[in-house]
Formats: C-alpha cells, structure tokens, sequence
C-alpha cells in the first residue's frame, strides 16, 4: 500500500519573494540616500552664493532621517529574513532535525520583523501549516525505520558530521573526525546493528525535498509550450499534438516507441507525416477493423 500524498508548500517560492522585497527595500534605500546627497549639494551652493539655505538645509536634515528609517527597517528586514532561512532548513545549527514547533516559532518571530504591505505574501505564506510539512513528512520516515528516539538522533547527528567532512579542512576537519568517533560509540552502545539503520536514515536524509522540484521541472517547459501555444490555431494545435504523440522515442525505458504504441493504438504506418496523406475514411475504416477483431 502506498503512503498517503501529503500537501506541502514550495520552499523556493518564499525565499525567493523574501529576496524579491529586499531587494526593492534596498533600491528605496540608495535612492533615497541619492536625494538626500543632492538636497545637501545645493545647501552647499547655496552657501557659496550667500544665500539663505535654511529651507534647504531643513530638507536635507528631513531628507537624511527618512534614508536612515529606511536603512534601519532594511537592515531589520534582513535579519529577519536570515532567520526565515535558517528556520526552513532541514537542521539547526547544533546538526539536529529542525522540529515543527520549534521552526515555526522562529518564522513568527521573523514575521514580526516585517512591517508593511509588500511583506504580506511572505508573511501569508509562513503562517500557512504546510509550509513546514516537508519536516512532519521527514519525522514520519524516520520513525518508521528507527523506533529509538535516541538512536535516531544520534544517527541524524551522525549523517549531519559525515556531511560536514565534504566542506571543511584542516584543523576542523580533525575535530568533525573526534566527532564521529564519539557518535559512532554512542550508536554502537544504543544498537548493535547501528550501521544498517544509519543506512535508512541515510536514504531517507539523502532523499528529502522541502520543493516540488520535479513539478517545478515540469512547469518549465509546459509554460514555454504554454506560451507559444497562445498565437496558434486550433489545426495547428492538433497537428503539434499528432506529431508528439506519434514520435517515436530515442532514448529511455520508452526507447523504440511512441505515446500511442503504448497505448495500445495500432496505424497502418508509424511515420506521422505520412499518416496525414491518408484518406481519412480509410483510416477510420482501419481502425473500425481493429475493434471488431478485438
């Protein structure tokens, strides 16, 4: 029986909207600072003509405090922006398996951090429970294949070092080696036959997704399809049809067939341009035929 489909919200679309909004904070940033810079510039040309530049100058000082409030609440926004990441990840800094509860109280301390409307998607978007259910989906799987809470974690931290090794050097990389020898001990110690669950949670770990990643591959090419599709007639639409499902495979366990062979769809000739030549009765008549003979 397979496992139940569980519905979970894509990742990379809120960290990507996260980025998207700092970076137009920042822009209102530089720009502000820029009016700022030619509001002083003409006090300055003011004051070498002897001119009274008090109205400017009161600008300027308005002008400047209005580039700072924004500098601070992009620089807040940022932060919070860092926590929404660490929050999504799939384990916190000490290498456990990041809890919903937990995971989710940081996303609405970072949602705090964001003020104003062009954070209401992200904010929406985090509050919402699927967000982190790449995490319960996680826990579900681990608990199948390893019923000892402290093996389990012991093995996650395990797989966390062994991970690490790829990106450290030197001294640290001795010290992930200790690591691993004191993790290694404490399995050895919880379970005899340590290394073939550390084999599951390695599938398991290895093959998490927190984004739908085969739809989102998918989604690329139908919207270029889609795109095109849009200045095309019906009759050509149909004759792009016709040609996709009759082109037979190069490659793949489908490799020497077409969509319709496998279907089950027998044509009196497997060269789709030459099936247009056809008379159409007489292809109907052939397919009538092989009807009745089934």
């Amino acid at each position: 029986m397979s496992p139940p489909i569980t519905m979970g919200l894509d990742v990379f679309h809120p960290q990507r909207e996260v980025e998207r909004v700092l970076h137009r904070q920042w822009k209102q940033v530089a720009r502000q600072m820029e009016a700022a810079s030619e509001v002083d510039a003409t006090v300055v040309q003011l004051k070498r003509r002897g001119r009274d530049c008090r109205g400017r100058a009161g600008q300027a000082g308005r002008s400047w405090g209005k580039a700072e409030r924004l500098f601070h609440e992009a620089l807040r926004a940022e932060r919070a922006a860092g926590q929404l990441t660490l929050a999504l990840k799939w384990l916190d800094p000490d290498g456990h398996l990041s809890r919903r509860a937990e995971a989710q109280r940081q996303l609405d301390e970072a949602s705090q951090q964001l003020h104003g409307s062009q954070w209401n998607k992200v904010k929406r978007v985090l509050s919402d429970e699927r967000t982190l259910s790449h995490l319960d989906r996680l826990h579900r799987q681990r608990t199948a294949v390893v019923s000892e809470p402290l093996l389990r974690e012991s093995l996650v931290r395990l797989w966390c070092l062994n991970d690490a090794l790829k990106h450290v050097q030197g001294k640290a990389r001795v010290h992930v080696y200790h690591q691993m020898g004191l993790e290694q001990v404490l399995c050895q110690r919880l379970c005899a036959e340590w290394q073939s669950a550390y084999v599951e949670v390695d599938e398991r770990l290895r093959h998490a997704v927190r984004a739908s990643s085969a739809v989102e591959g998918i989604n690329s090419v139908v919207r270029m399809h889609q795109g095109r599709h849009r200045h095309l007639s019906q009759g050509m639409l149909d004759l792009k049809r016709l040609y996709w499902n009759w082109r037979v495979l190069r490659e793949g366990k489908r490799q020497g067939h077409c969509p319709y062979d496998l279907l089950g769809l027998q044509l009196p000739t497997s060269a789709w341009w030459q099936l247009l030549q056809m008379d159409p009765e007489e292809l109907e008549q052939n397919l009538l035929t092989q009807d009745v003979g089934v």
